[in-house]
């Protein structure tokens, strides 16, 4: 896991800004009281437009998933190789895993903290971006808006929803792992409520508490543990949902 590099080079992503012109009084007050929050508009619209530029034309997808009692994680070149008797196999094993009510996931990724450190691509715009996640603007304004000093990293991975893909309920639990506050930096871009793939919140009863969008150019933060999950992409979406997610952590 990088540490946090100040001045950190710009190479493919130029000018990571986050906005100056965000309250965030009024989003740490937000936080405060629901134990989370989505930033809207939280970086400059060049440095958006970069990143999302990045996820969909230079990230070489792979896949994560869970069908069985331990989660999977397929490489690029996994997931080309992947044939339908193998795919339509795994599908069949989630759905008996949500039938029974079993967490279950699958979504395409890049695992951006083991492409660093195994430098998969040292000086490209992911590896940049890593480094960007964990210098002081972005780590500033994650600890002013949670009203969490401690925070000093963050891991992340790039995530591509495609229809049929979703992660299931679950609630991030792992404290011990340093984990304080989840993340997602959003770059779907002009997305619809049928589309699904929305970040939802789940009271003790199960009923959908509060929902975000995943909204252009919005970071998600919230405190965990929380009861959440990522809905269902349907196959009718024309649309992917394109983001960057992770926690940030105390030491």
């Amino acid at each position: 896991m990088p540490e946090p590099q100040a001045g950190a080079p710009a190479g493919e992503i130029p000018l990571f800004h986050v906005n100056p012109s965000l309250d965030r009084a009024a989003l740490r007050a937000r936080f405060a009281e629901r134990r989370r929050v989505q930033v809207r508009d939280v970086l400059t619209p060049e440095t958006a437009a970069t990143i999302r530029r990045v996820l969909e034309r230079e990230t070489p997808w792979g896949l994560a998933l869970q069908a069985g009692p331990e989660p999977e994680s397929l490489s690029p070149a996994g997931l080309r190789a992947l044939s339908p008797e193998r795919r339509s196999a795994y599908l069949r094993a989630i759905a008996t895993r949500m039938a029974r009510q079993d967490y279950a996931f699958v979504y395409q990724r890049y695992p951006m903290v083991t492409a660093y450190r195994e430098r998969w691509d040292p000086e490209g715009p992911l590896a940049l971006l890593l480094e960007h996640i964990n210098d002081w603007p972005m780590l500033d304004l994650v600890r002013e808006v949670t009203g969490m000093p401690d925070l000093v990293k963050a891991d992340a991975q790039a995530t591509l929803f495609a229809p049929g893909q979703f992660l299931g309920l679950h609630d991030d639990g792992h404290l011990e792992r340093g984990w304080r506050v989840a993340y997602v930096l959003n770059f779907a871009d002009r997305w619809h409520p049928d589309w699904g793939g929305y970040l939802n919140f789940f009271d003790a009863d199960g009923d959908i508490v509060e929902g975000f969008q995943p909204r252009y150019n919005a970071l998600n933060l919230f405190a965990v543990p929380q009861r959440h999950h990522v809905s269902f992409v349907p196959q009718w979406s024309p649309a992917t949902r394109l983001a960057i997610t992770g926690w940030f952590q105390v030491g």
